[in-house]
């Protein structure tokens, strides 16, 4: 048995051989082009865990023929970097490339991404970083501009099922391992091609015949693949929120599993969802925001798992429901007029007047303590009484220029 692990010795050799990345491979794709026009460029692959990130990088170290130096950004020191830099000064002088790939590149601090822009800019190191983490908030802006990010997709069930076969196929294991197990390592996968493999890897071990009931037994229980602060939380939670603001029941539920199973704060779904009741569906139907505040409470009284019911069945109102912006929007209009005439009098006719002198000049003029009372003239300082705030298409709005 090789003591090298199976991803390891599955890993791809070429652009070729590299399975579900079509959106950066292939005829007129970015890596595709980079290689046939022989011009390096600093990258930074952006993706999840095992969708190949290593891998392209490898392979277009290659493809320059160049010196492939790696540092992971958790165990690399400031001595690390300057030993990467002095191999490529030495390279240079031999008219070699050098290509220092970069682990996890967002875990460098800025002083530390700082220490290669120099060497970037002349040419002496063609970086490449790796990162699961959104690079516009994690990589410094200086590097990020003198560097194209191109993103890694998870592998679709397709494409796992074919990494998969191939490696069935190169340790002669054809009759060993069922179709149904197969699917059901896809299914385990979440897009992760290397965890994929070490699962069938420890199947194998495990048994003679594998099939769904051994690969059970050598994967146990998994976790979901999420991240409560980081881009795998925001995605879903995105994506719920227009969901629902789409009308789409289907994927308002299904975000909303996604999120609860991974162990989401079911607080901070009611919250959005409160949030949500206001912003997208304001006076289409007044009541949401009472259900969603509903909800809120209701989670805070019942807990989980009980409250998913109670996520499933407010998300499905919120989501069936007409929708209707003006509030929202009248509210932002209505705090940029206010944020540029704050220094602007009220009017006289609006202002208290508790003193006779302030009744002498005007204040609270033409006033009367009626019900529904309304005075022909504007309510709005006389610098913004032509601002259309709040726009009410099923009404005719009121005319501010009354006299």
């Amino acid at each position: 048995m090789s003591r090298v692990p199976l991803a390891e010795r599955m890993r791809p050799q070429s652009l070729d051989e590299v399975i579900g990345q079509d959106a950066i491979i292939g005829e007129g794709k970015i890596l595709t082009e980079i290689v046939k026009k022989a011009e390096p460029v600093n990258l930074i692959f952006w993706g999840p865990p095992g969708t190949g990130k290593t891998t392209l990088a490898r392979i277009l170290a290659r493809e320059y023929q160049a010196d492939f130096v790696e540092l992971s950004a958790v165990t690399a020191h400031k001595k690390d970097v300057e030993d990467v830099v002095e191999r490529a000064k030495t390279n240079w002088n031999l008219k070699i490339r050098t290509v220092l790939f970069v682990d996890e590149i967002h875990r460098f601090n800025k002083a530390q991404q700082d220490a290669f822009l120099p060497h970037v800019e002349s040419g002496l190191i063609i970086l490449i970083g790796a990162t699961t983490e959104n690079p516009s908030f994690e990589v410094i802006s200086p590097l990020l501009s003198r560097s194209r990010v191109v993103i890694v997709s998870p592998l679709t069930r397709e494409g796992i099922i074919k990494v998969l076969e191939r490696a069935i196929k190169a340790e002669k294991a054809d009759d060993r391992v069922s179709e149904e197990a197969i699917n059901y390592l896809a299914d385990l996968s979440g897009g992760d091609a290397r965890s994929a493999l070490g699962d069938l890897e420890l199947a194998l071990n495990l048994a003679e015949k594998v099939d769904r009931k051994v690969v059970e037994t050598a994967v146990g229980q998994k976790m979901p693949l999420y991240d409560k602060t980081g881009d795998y939380h925001y995605d879903n939670i995105s994506a719920f929120i227009k969901s629902m603001r789409g009308c789409d029941v289907d994927a308002t539920l299904y975000y909303l599993a996604r999120m609860v199973e991974s162990g989401e704060d079911p607080k901070f779904i009611a919250r959005r969802m409160v949030i949500f009741a206001s912003e997208d569906i304001g006076l289409a139907g007044n009541g949401a925001l009472n259900l969603a505040v509903s909800c809120f409470e209701a989670i805070e009284r019942v807990g989980m798992p009980e409250g998913g019911i109670i996520l499933s069945h407010v998300a499905v109102v919120l989501a069936k429901a007409k929708k209707n912006r003006d509030t929202y929007n009248g509210w932002a209009r209505a705090q940029a007029v206010a944020h540029k005439s704050m220094g602007c009098p009220v009017p006289t006719w609006l202002r208290n007047a508790p003193t006779k002198l302030m009744k002498d000049l005007g204040f609270g003029e033409g006033q009367k303590w009626e019900a529904g009372f309304h005075l022909d003239k504007s309510y709005l300082p006389k610098e913004v009484k032509n601002e259309k705030i709040f726009q009410d298409p099923r009404q005719k709005p009121y005319d501010h220029n009354a006299k």
